[in-house]
């Protein structure tokens, strides 16, 4: 079974980079729509109007959230500005309807491909307009890990309220995580799901779970902001315990969740007073995010289904 779960976890992978075949989803009337009723289950919505009635009932439940619009590696300056100006509304939004919420985004999807430069500018303008609200950067593959955290450690000097992830699984997170300790910012951590070349990172496993831990004891100790982004149920309960040993303040850290995934662990983690959080992802461009979603559990693919038909 497990051997099952790892092959089509790999083809999940596989068809979410598949340009091709998500050319044909969204382009194809009858398949969109079938498709999206079991991408519903993940997304906030099409919109941020869809998106935000979400937020608003999970701040009523006692959920801090965060918000992203869906995108990366625009290649245009146009794509750029037009994915800034949406995150700018995102921002305006929050603030007017006083939504407990942070901003989350991918640097290539405002312009990390196309030039630092234009990518600066425009985190800049995000964060200027979130105001207090916490804007934090994604992790994407490697092949932009060094110029993501060169971005961020720019824009923590300048801005209070930017943030960063950090793969435990990546080996040179190690070094890494050192480096972004002493910046100001929230430390994100989760443990990775992007395919790396051979030696460049740890398989699910118990070492990675260790090493994620490590990670989160470390912010503790250090009195480091940060979030424990997973949907592991041991892990969130080791991470309970290092909570009662060290003593970390209230406001100085929070369990994550994405929407739609475990989220009665995130639940009973609040019911138990623990600061808590849902990640609501937004737009068009879910086809991708789909396939990754499933590809983490494999058996989704039935949850999926089932939804599908329900939907009818």
């Amino acid at each position: 079974m497990e051997q099952l779960l790892t092959a089509g976890a790999e083809a999940l992978r596989k068809a979410a980079l598949n340009e091709d075949a998500k050319a044909y989803v969204l382009n194809n009337e009858a398949l969109y729509k079938l498709m999206k009723k079991a991408a519903d289950r993940y997304i906030g919505g099409e919109n941020l109007t869809e998106t935000l009635k979400k937020v608003q009932t999970s701040n009523d439940e006692g959920f801090k959230c965060s918000i992203e619009y869906m995108g990366e590696s625009t290649r245009s300056v146009q794509e750029a500005i037009k994915a800034t100006d949406e995150f700018l509304s995102i921002c305006n939004a929050i603030n007017q309807k006083k939504l407990n919420s942070t901003i989350s985004l991918d640097l290539s999807h405002i312009g990390l491909e196309i030039s630092e430069n234009l990518c600066y500018e425009n985190l800049s303008k995000i964060c200027e307009i979130a105001n207090d609200k916490e804007v934090i950067i994604s992790a994407e593959g490697t092949e932009r890990t060094d110029r993501i955290l060169k971005l961020y450690q720019k824009g923590s000097k300048e801005f209070s309220n930017l943030s960063i992830t950090l793969q435990a699984y990546l080996h040179r997170t190690a070094d890494d995580f050192e480096a972004m300790c002493k910046e100001r910012g929230r430390i994100r951590i989760v443990k990775g799901a992007f395919e790396t070349a051979k030696g460049l990172s740890l398989p699910r496993g118990q070492e990675l779970n260790e090493r994620y831990l490590y990670y989160v004891e470390q912010l503790f100790s250090r009195g480091h902001l940060c979030s424990i982004a997973t949907h592991h149920h041991e892990i969130q309960q080791e991470v309970k315990k290092l909570i009662d040993r060290l003593g970390p303040k209230k406001e100085s850290y929070e369990f994550e969740s994405l929407f739609g995934i475990q989220t009665e662990q995130l639940a009973q983690l609040r019911n138990e007073g623990y600061p808590t959080k849902l990640y609501f992802v937004y737009g068009q461009e879910w086809y991708l995010y789909l396939c990754n979603r499933l590809a983490e559990y494999p058996l989704n693919l039935f949850r999926a289904l089932q939804d599908i038909v329900e939907a009818n």
